[in-house]
């Protein structure tokens, strides 16, 4: 396994970020991971890793670089804490985040062992919306998931569901049962929306799993459904993308 700490020119600055590949000959499908709400940390370290490992060439971006360096002490997290992580994600936007995209990709368009044309990507909790905004902006992005996404329908504008015609590639979007940042309009009306546009995807809800159930350092942590989520991505990304 190749791993290393890099740095992504973005529109506005220099965007820390982990990348890992297998250490193995040619190259591989790029894949970004966007971050959930909790920010960078090693968790994020060891799912990239896992997703290298499947030969992918995977890039992990810290998305709250605008705001400096940010780390939260994800176990020990409390009310202070939450007030904090809750203003760093209100900080982002699909916009802002479609941008920093943008210089994502430039980066990996530069690296050997990154094999040209489609990527994939996913997101969860508050980078649901970013990985359908990067598949709408980008047409490389061939293969999209979202795991409990929220504000993947709203009234914005820029509400990831009014973007679903310009989306070329496949999604996976899949949502907890038990989820209280997830209005339980969303699922009928994002699916209506994907089947009106005619995008190509699958979309499911885990019965009886919460918000959170696909990290393995968060109480509601589900073992199965993680795995069973992890199954469907690399489902997803295998069939559009080797």
């Amino acid at each position: 396994m190749i791993e290393q700490d890099v740095i992504v020119n973005t529109k506005y600055g220099r965007q820390p970020a982990f990348a890992a590949c297998p250490d193995a000959p040619g190259q591989f499908p790029a894949i970004i991971l966007y971050m959930d709400a909790p920010g960078f940390r090693e968790e994020l370290r060891i799912m990239g890793k896992r997703i290298a490992k499947h030969g992918y060439f995977c890039l992990v971006p810290d998305l709250y670089y605008r705001l400096g360096t940010l780390r939260f002490d994800v176990p020990r997290r409390n009310d202070a804490m939450s007030v904090v992580i809750r203003g760093a994600m209100k900080s982002l936007s699909n916009a802002t985040v479609a941008e920093d995209t943008a210089g994502m990709i430039a980066f990996l368009d530069g690296q050997d062992k990154v094999k040209p044309g489609s990527l994939g990507c996913v997101g969860h909790c508050m980078s649901g919306p970013f990985a359908l905004t990067a598949a709408a902006r980008f047409p490389r992005m061939q293969a999209a998931a979202a795991l409990y996404g929220v504000d993947m329908v709203t009234e914005q504008p820029d509400s990831p569901h009014r973007a679903l015609d310009r989306i070329k590639g496949e999604l996976y979007i899949g949502f907890a049962e038990i989820d209280p940042a997830v209005p339980a309009n969303v699922f009928p009306d994002l699916e209506n929306a994907l089947k009106a546009a005619g995008t190509k995807h699958r979309m499911e809800t885990f019965k009886g799993v919460h918000h959170g159930f696909c990290f393995s350092g968060r109480p509601d942590y589900d073992p199965i459904a993680a795995e069973e989520s992890w199954a469907r991505i690399f489902n997803l990304w295998d069939r559009n993308l080797k």
